[in-house]
């Protein structure tokens, strides 16, 4: 089923939205109108890419397995950035908090047979599942790293009145890292009411019946619920055990 006509009337249309995306932030000073326009072309080629490599991964499930393998590698890459603002050995840690989402929670899927094991319902649930891991992640990273700097002499109080590193973070970072939840839950709150997440449109528009649609929708939805709680609680715990940096320095033990 076609759902977008390809040609030059789409490219056109492309170009005008990445044009007014990139004027409004300049006009609005949000940042760097060249990142929404940088954003855009890779977003074309990274999909033009992929879009072919899919169609040889889907054929087997050990492909299909090296591809999320490879989705998890660069979600941790763009999770550390943010975080930390480069790639060095230590950042590559957030790669731990999106794996621990993921895995247990794709295997309690799998093992339980409500979707099968085919490289086709797999691979696009996966990808679902780890970018909201990835996105739970950055955000629990960025605003725990955020308030640790602004916050680094609560943090310290809290060291000379006895509480233990992993005590101080948690007063400290816990609950401003735990907003990275609220995306998650906004949408599963109003899900059918505000917004008809990609789950569900893909799925109805390959020819499902609206019930199947809304059954898929729902198990991608309480999946990413219980993917976010585990990134964000173990980011947080990496940062209570040292092992994510914190921009401002090392924190006192």
């Amino acid at each position: 089923m076609n759902t977008v006509v390809l040609g030059w009337p789409l490219a056109a249309v492309l170009m005008v939205l990445a044009a007014a995306a990139a004027g409004v932030t300049r006009i609005a000073a949000l940042g760097r109108p060249t990142g929404v326009l940088l954003a855009a072309v890779r977003a074309v080629v990274q999909l033009a890419a992929v879009s072919l490599v899919i169609a040889v991964v889907l054929q087997s499930l050990w492909l299909t397995a090296a591809f999320l393998i490879l989705m998890v590698t660069v979600a941790a890459g763009t999770s550390a950035r943010r975080i930390t603002g480069h790639l060095r050995p230590r950042s590559w840690w957030t790669a731990v908090p999106i794996a621990s989402g993921i895995v247990p929670t794709l295997t309690v899927i799998l093992i339980s047979g409500v979707m099968p094991l085919v490289p086709i319902a797999i691979l696009p649930t996966a990808g679902i599942l780890i970018g909201g891991a990835m996105t739970a992640t950055s955000i629990a990273g960025r605003r725990a790293t955020e308030e640790l700097t602004a916050q680094r002499g609560s943090y310290e109080a809290a060291l000379s009145l006895g509480m233990s590193r992993r005590e101080g973070v948690n007063l400290v970072a816990r609950d401003a890292a735990s907003l990275a939840l609220l995306p998650g839950l906004d949408q599963t709150r109003t899900v059918g009411l505000v917004t008809l997440p990609g789950a569900f449109v893909g799925v109805l528009l390959a020819g499902a019946s609206p019930l199947q649609a809304g059954v898929v929708q729902l198990l991608v939805l309480v999946a990413l619920l219980l993917v976010q709680v585990l990134a964000v609680a173990v980011t947080v715990e990496f940062f209570a055990g040292g092992l994510l940096p914190v921009g401002s320095g090392p924190l006192p033990e």
